[in-house]
């Protein structure tokens, strides 16, 4: 069993949690992540959260888009502009094999991508902001259903979000030790649509393929041409992927089939290549098909935006994090993340930034995310709110100046 053992944090943030918040923040952390529950399906995770906000008497508590919970912070001056802080709240169908004593309880479902921190740590900057307003109000926006890619959607169309100025958000990082922080302007995550394309041809018996239209042939030949969206028709100065993640055809070995399908993901960092990959997609669909004597449906399903972080808010979140931790704990991404993430969604109508946080203790192991031993260290929960809660004063401040 794992025992995470006596907290390390940084003075600066030690500071501003007394020994009750300490405790309180660790105790809310370890019930959301022995509760996890779906996309959509977080009911007791939004009465929790809701408990934990209440004691605070916020200017507004309330649930929005079925599972979702906004809270508002007031600040020190009434018209200031309006800052929001955001944190994800879904956990995945994963069965947990950390051995933390306090793992999931619910078969099948863990926070696999550490939403119980960043549930947890937005629950931390309320109180942060409670105890040193910034000057300006702060919505604390607690989201469903980031992992299907459709909470972001579901808050923006309640017009919760309605007036704010800027909005911040962050995710846990195993790549990164505790007290480190990534707030770098540019590409941070990748656009994620996913596609699938159905080959329909004619059956026949497998001795006699001459009296088909065979689609697995074509399928074939068309999973070999995709790959060379990237290779030939990308700029090799942009990112992108192309990757097929399902196939299927056929039910018996002496069969051809009628049918064949395969699914797959199409990312890119740019809307101009987001663009690119869906036309190729279909062009070479339809020329693999035609070439086999098939017939080619594309149905693309738009997924999240790219993450680009702005200058001005990307400086505002890394001169907070500097003030808490220090300039030497701004470290670079070091490389080109192409996940998806749905804050991009907020961004496309508000302007903020997205952080990464350390998460890996003292000497512990790179553990990736959406794996079932993946878990974020306690420290973490600190760190991210004391940067996100400094951040919201950062940027009420600047915002208020122009």
């Amino acid at each position: 069993m794992i025992h995470p053992g006596p907290l390390q944090l940084p003075l600066a943030v030690e500071r501003q949690f007394p020994t009750t918040l300490r405790l309180a923040l660790v105790a809310l952390r370890r019930q959301l992540h022995r509760h996890p529950e779906l996309s959509g399906q977080e009911e007791q995770t939004a009465t929790r959260l809701t408990d934990a906000l209440a004691p605070l008497v916020p200017a507004e508590l309330r649930r929005v888009a079925a599972t979702g919970v906004i809270a508002r912070i007031r600040g020190r001056a009434a018209h200031a502009p309006t800052v929001a802080i955001r944190g994800d709240i879904d956990a995945l169908p994963i069965q947990e094999d950390t051995g933390l004593d306090f793992a999931s309880e619910n078969p099948g479902v863990m926070h696999a991508c550490g939403h119980d921190v960043h549930a947890t740590w937005a629950v931390g900057v309320a109180h942060l902001l409670a105890d040193s307003p910034a000057r300006g109000d702060v919505l604390i926006v607690l989201q469903p259903s980031e992992e299907t890619g459709q909470g972001a959607r579901a808050i923006l169309a309640t017009g919760a979000l309605d007036g704010v100025s800027a909005i911040f958000g962050a995710h846990v990082d195993r790549r990164f030790s505790i007290g480190q922080v990534v707030a770098q302007p540019g590409p941070l995550a990748a656009s994620a649509d996913n596609f699938t394309i159905e080959l329909e041809g004619s059956g026949s018996h497998a001795a006699r393929p001459h009296e088909s239209a065979d689609p697995i042939v074509g399928l074939g030949a068309l999973i070999s041409a995709l790959q060379t969206i990237v290779a030939r028709r990308v700029n090799p100065a942009r990112a992108a992927v192309v990757t097929i993640g399902t196939v299927n055809a056929g039910t018996a070995p002496n069969i051809i089939p009628g049918r064949a399908t395969l699914s797959g993901t199409l990312r890119a960092t740019d809307a101009e290549t987001r663009r690119l990959l869906e036309e190729e997609l279909r062009r070479i669909a339809v020329g693999v098909a035609a070439t086999h004597r098939l017939h080619a449906r594309v149905m693309l399903e738009p997924g999240t935006p790219p993450i680009v972080n702005p200058a001005d808010a990307t400086r505002w979140a890394r001169d907070a994090a500097i003030a808490m931790l220090g300039e030497d704990a701004v470290v670079p991404l070091g490389f080109l993340n192409l996940a998806g993430e749905d804050f991009a969604h907020y961004m496309e109508h508000i302007p903020g930034c997205f952080l990464r946080i350390g998460a890996r203790e003292n000497g512990g192991e790179t553990i990736p995310a959406h794996t079932p031993r993946f878990y974020a260290a306690d420290e973490s929960i600190f760190i991210g709110a004391a940067v996100l809660a400094e951040t919201a004063r950062v940027a009420s401040k600047a915002l208020a100046k122009t």
